[in-house]
């Protein structure tokens, strides 16, 4: 965080000082909510929690090296006491943004945020000092503690943004107030707690609605529902995807041999080739929509095409790809799961088991339930299930309860293949089945909404193979 004073945070965020001697001492370390993460000149932030209190690991952090606590009441060290601990680090955030020369791009989408930050920090970590959200960073807590990661030096500051109702990105948005306001996409991810897409699409849109005149709304040609989007704000907007008429625009889209996208991109200042290390072919509107971002920061096309081109994954569990050093590649996307995203891995997965292999290679889907889909979840773990037949994926093991068993009975109904699908309880059932069966050249992708914790599935059949090679990275 940018240098300030115990007394000027205290002033900012309208809290009272207790048990500081000195108010004049600086916070110059990171501003943290888990006492094991704190350092030297850091400012530990209480929550309590639903397991822990952070007020009662609050000597431990002075004792670590903060130079407060940021706390709710007194805890017999430094402490500025605040009434609302969430809302004063939003306000803190806020005022620290206020004080940085940095560019705020903010994005939103109902899937692909996070692999698009990764590949906008990479991008943009070429022209200048660079800080974005790590992992899902994108509630009320982690937008702000990114936010007050930045530094004097910080030129670009990429803030993902999550919604779980109206408002929420208007409140986050308001946080950290964007230059630059990037819309992925609407699909059905929480469609459950929104109701429609149209809901989503209006909780989405908050973002565009709050850019200033000289501001850039980036939005996706390629989805009606967040092109329309361009109607609700008076920034200048930047369109990005396949369709004819965006700004920035991808053609001759396809896949390498082992499944990697490849295109020419196209920008207002002219064309270049780029060939991910990512996997997928969702991945070019990802790529698409980072290279818009950096078209509008002023990045040559050339430049954009050789940073999108070396750009890899920088979050875990997402799309993460390690071969075993007996052939077995292993897909780790277990990260989280919607939909859209589903549909996206299989396709994924059944692209890369196109790719030559040792041993002819089948291609395994280990699926889990997608949370937060109300009542659409049974039709939509249907056709998932529907679709792994449909492109061939060689084998389907769904993992969990209800919903487990919607996705194999989806396989089952589209036809006979649907007979090699297997439901099975947990994960390590899951685990001993693929331990049993695998064999050289055959691709595992594990996929499954985050609550879930099927990673397990991932990590299990990676033990013991550290000498596997991480693509991707």
């Amino acid at each position: 965080m940018i240098a300030l004073s115990l007394a000027e945070i205290a002033e900012i965020v309208g809290g009272q000082p207790h048990d500081i001697p000195d108010q004049a001492v600086v916070v110059d370390g990171p501003v943290v909510i888990d006492s094991r993460e704190v350092a030297q000149g850091s400012l530990f932030a209480a929550f309590s929690g639903e397991r822990t209190d952070g007020h009662d690991h609050a000597q431990r952090a002075v004792e670590a090296g903060a130079a407060a606590v940021l706390a709710a009441r007194p805890v017999g060290v430094p402490a500025i006491v605040v009434d609302d601990v969430e809302a004063a680090l939003g306000t803190l955030a806020r005022a620290v943004v206020e004080r940085l020369d940095a560019t705020v791009v903010a994005l939103t989408g109902s899937a692909g945020k996070t692999s698009t930050k990764d590949l906008i920090a990479q991008i943009l970590q070429h022209r200048a000092p660079t800080v974005w959200t790590p992992g899902s960073f994108n509630n009320e807590i982690g937008l702000p503690l990114t936010a007050l990661s930045a530094t004097r030096e910080t030129q670009h500051l990429i803030l993902e943004m999550g919604a779980r109702g109206v408002g929420h990105i208007r409140y986050l948005a308001g946080l950290t107030p964007p230059r630059i306001g990037l819309v992925l996409n609407v699909g059905t991810a929480h469609i459950g707690e929104f109701g429609s897409r149209e809901a989503i699409a209006l909780a989405k849109g908050e973002l565009v609605e709050v850019l200033p005149e000289d501001g850039a709304a980036v939005l996706n040609a390629d989805d009606p529902l967040v092109r329309a989007m361009a109607s609700r704000t008076k920034a200048r907007v930047l369109l990005f995807g396949e369709a004819a008429d965006a700004d920035v625009r991808g053609e001759k889209v396809r896949l390498t041999e082992d499944g990697r996208p490849a295109f020419e991109l196209h920008t207002p200042t002219g064309c270049s080739d780029v060939t991910l290390r990512l996997y997928g072919e969702h991945h070019v509107s990802n790529a698409l929509a980072a290279a818009a971002v950096a078209h509008e920061l002023g990045m040559s096309v050339t430049e954009i095409a050789e940073a999108l081109s070396g750009a890899g994954t920088l979050s875990r569990w997402r799309m993460e790809v390690t071969e075993r050093p007996d052939g077995v590649t292993v897909v780790n996307d277990a990260y989280n799961a919607n939909p859209e995203s589903m549909r996206a891995a299989l396709r994924a997965l059944a692209a890369m088991g196109k790719a030559p292999r040792a041993g002819g290679g089948r291609t395994w889907a280990v699926l889990g339930p997608m949370a937060e889909l109300g009542e659409a979840s049974l039709a939509e773990h249907d056709a998932v299930g529907r679709l792994a037949v449909r492109l061939n994926v060689s084998k389907l093991v769904a993992v969990g309860g209800r919903e487990a068993s919607w996705l194999q009975l989806g396989a089952y109904n589209e036809g006979s293949w649907g007979e090699e699908s297997v439901h099975v309880s947990d994960a390590q059932a899951a685990v001993d089945l693929l331990r049993s069966e695998l064999r050289p050249g055959d691709v595992v992708l594990v996929k499954a909404s985050r609550s879930v914790g099927l990673e397990k599935v991932a990590l299990a059949l990676l033990e013991n193979s550290t000498e596997g090679e991480v693509a991707g990275r």
